[in-house]
């Protein structure tokens, strides 16, 4: 993996890892839930699957027979997690465990 890959990886973890962090944190108790703050803090969930994604398809633009198989299943598991629960959280877990399992049982 290229340096700059890795960073970006690791500032938009570390990132969203503060943005669920901080607000338990701080009182956020009396914020409207309509408000600027609330909607901002709603949409990193979103926003870090959106990260994860465009990092799991980069290496499709390098060399598209080694990981489109792994890809797809994660993709897919994402998608059905997502339709079937609802639940970001669990839509990545499943998305992650799939591909991880397709990785390891040498899927290309």
């Amino acid at each position: 993996m290229r340096a700059d890959v890795l960073q970006l990886a690791l500032m938009a973890g570390g990132l969203t890892y503060l943005w669920r962090y901080l607000p338990l944190r701080l009182n956020l108790g009396d914020m409207p839930k309509d408000g600027l703050l609330a909607r901002f803090l709603a949409a990193t969930g979103p926003a870090a699957i959106a990260t994860l994604f465009i990092a799991e398809m980069l290496p499709l633009l390098q060399d598209t027979q080694a990981v489109q198989g792994r890809a797809g299943v994660g993709v897919l598991a994402v998608i059905l997690a997502f339709v079937w629960r609802k639940s970001v959280v669990f839509a990545t877990l499943a998305g992650a465990f799939a591909c991880g399992a397709a990785a390891a049982l040498g899927l290309s």
